[in-house]
């Protein structure tokens, strides 16, 4: 049954890197003039050749001083200019690459907010870290090496193709179809080439993140189980399937460098032959002979980068791709179009009926027909062995995931009527997989509260029971604890995450396996703790360890995704 709140997901379009540049366009005020910097700068450096070109060809007829003066200002304007273009095309383009970048990472960050927890299992961690850093980081390679040269080719190839049209039209026609043989044919062959590999690297890529990741953070069960050879054999393979593609695609490239050289040899050898015709047929001075002939040579120059850039276009196809599939992911839970709003009295309550919910359609019932009800300011136990369905009662109630049937009213709104954010604001705290981050006791705690005073954080460690802890480190708030709090006790850092449950305040506190991986003694300790700082409040604490709950208002069992009576 579809719930009135989840809501079809949009439906896929068919050109991803379209998709990609459609998220650029709010940059388009910064990128067009990196990119008429970079045409700018390409055209200066042709026209510098054939001005210069000019220039000596007529000073060799020794004519009037007045006659090259033009031509004089010219290389020295079109000189500087070149540098200062080029300047400006690097300034610019890194500026405004670099700014859509950010951009376009945010965006992908904001849709990635709603699929978690419960959508991001569907990619692994370091896949999922691949398609945020290295996939999101395309958008600078498809402005960059690919869009940028290919405007400054483009240029350089009209500009140099009416020129030579201009001056003889046969040399025109000549230069304008090799020009578009390198320019065009070249870079789409290669892109049909590395499509295939490029899309192949991209996986390996996310697969050699995914082992690396698995090989950092399971080093310690791969070393006690020996299969720390095997986990290294899997990184091994996937890292030589890389280096592999990635040959393959150079050669690619490289042999098609190698055409556009022979095409620009072609070009200059048939336009100077042709201008050497009409020269002796009295058709065209020497001058424009000389232009011609440098003009052809020159004019390729700018069309030498499209190889290499129709190689990253075709690993830039395969990153938008990838972004796409994280982007077209539809949400577990799509909020209302228009939330109601939770009640703000304090302490609220909640009452849950019937609630059946699956983690998946078509799958088992992760619970069926769960009613329970959580008295405002009542501190209640939900107890359950591994699988009972606690873990999805508590992602149903902070609506992570949907539920098909049933209720969930929180100060007599249901929950589905709301947005998810403003229910996350009032049932909150200490979820089974919570996270200590990399950084200081302080900015871990004040995450649930950024505003949150000194006085703030010293009652929470308090009630927490952490604060003679903190108090006995050389740094006290400002200790740095590692990656998921390795510097701590398995107690210690427990009690940080009740410490930051209780900062944030909710109305509804709910507290997922606190005791989780403690020992028994640590564990009661813990447990009492719990029970005590929470008194007063409601309180939902899911446990499967029974000792130490005299002081909760009510317990009540959980098995098989139902409430046992009594």
């Amino acid at each position: 049954m579809t719930t009135p709140t989840e809501a079809a997901a949009p439906p896929r379009e068919h050109h991803p890197t379209l998709r990609l540049l459609h998220h650029l366009r709010p940059h388009w005020r910064r990128l067009l003039p990196a990119a008429l910097a970079a045409a700018g700068s390409e055209l200066a450096a042709a026209a510098l050749m054939a001005t210069a070109a000019w220039l000596i060809t007529r000073a060799a007829e020794q004519p009037p001083l007045a006659s090259v003066t033009l031509a004089i200002v010219a290389v020295r304007a079109l000189a500087l200019g070149r540098g200062a273009l080029r300047y400006a095309d690097r300034l610019l383009g890194h500026d405004g690459a670099l700014r859509a970048v950010a951009g376009f990472r945010t965006r992908v960050y904001e849709a990635l907010v709603p699929l978690a927890p419960a959508g991001t299992p569907a990619f692994r961690g370091g896949d999922l870290l691949t398609r945020l850093v290295d996939d999101v980081g395309a958008v600078q390679d498809l402005l960059l090496r690919v869009l940028f040269p290919a405007v400054a080719a483009g240029a350089v190839a009209v500009a140099a193709t009416g020129l030579a049209t201009a001056l003889l039209p046969q040399t025109g026609v000549l230069l304008g179809l090799l020009l578009a043989v390198a320019g065009v044919v070249v870079p789409v062959l290669v892109l049909a080439l590395s499509r295939r590999a490029g899309r192949a690297e991209k996986q390996a890529r996310a697969e050699l993140a995914a082992l690396a990741l698995d090989l950092t953070q399971g080093a310690a069960d791969l070393a006690a189980y020996g299969a720390r050879g095997r986990a290294d054999g899997r990184a091994r393979r996937a890292a030589a399937r890389i280096a592999a593609l990635e040959r393959r695609q150079a050669l690619t490239a490289s042999l098609a460098s190698a055409v556009v050289l022979l095409l620009q040899g072609g070009a200059t050898v048939g336009v100077t032959w042709l201008a050497v015709r009409a020269h002796a047929d009295g058709a065209l001075p020497a001058t424009h002979l000389t232009v011609l002939a440098v003009l052809a040579l020159v004019s390729f120059d700018a069309l030498t980068p499209l190889p290499t850039a129709a190689r990253h276009l075709a690993g830039v196809r395969a990153c938008a791709r990838r972004l796409a599939d994280l982007l077209d992911t539809p949400p577990p839970v799509v909020d209302p179009p228009a939330p109601a709003p939770l009640p703000t009295a304090e302490p609220l309550g909640v009452d849950i009926t019937g609630l059946r919910v699956r983690h998946r359609p078509g799958g088992p019932l992760a619970l069926d027909g769960v009613s329970l009800r959580l008295p405002p300011g009542r501190r209640v136990v939900l107890l359950g062995a591994s699988g009972s369905g606690k873990s999805t009662l508590i992602a149903a109630l902070m609506r992570f995931v949907p539920y098909e049937a049933g209720s969930i009213r929180v100060g007599g709104r249901e929950l589905r009527d709301c947005a998810g954010a403003d229910v996350r604001a009032a049932i909150t705290g200490m979820t089974q997989d919570a996270h200590v981050f990399h950084t200081t006791i302080r900015a871990n705690l004040t995450l649930a509260r950024p505003d949150a005073t000194d006085d703030d954080l010293l009652d929470a460690a308090r009630r927490a029971r952490i604060l003679d802890w903190i108090d006995s480190l050389p740094d006290r708030w400002d200790t740095l604890v590692g990656g998921d709090g390795a510097t701590m006790s398995g107690g210690q850092r427990t009690r940080l995450l009740l410490a930051r449950a209780l900062l944030a305040d909710p109305p509804v506190i709910v507290l997922d396996e606190p005791t989780e991986g403690l020992d028994p003694d640590t564990a009661t300790a813990v447990l009492t703790d719990i029970l005590d700082a929470t008194r007063g409040r409601t309180t939902l604490l899911v446990t499967h360890d029974r000792s130490c709950l005299t002081s909760a208002d009510e317990i009540v069992s959980l098995a098989g995704g139902r409430v046992l009576p009594g």
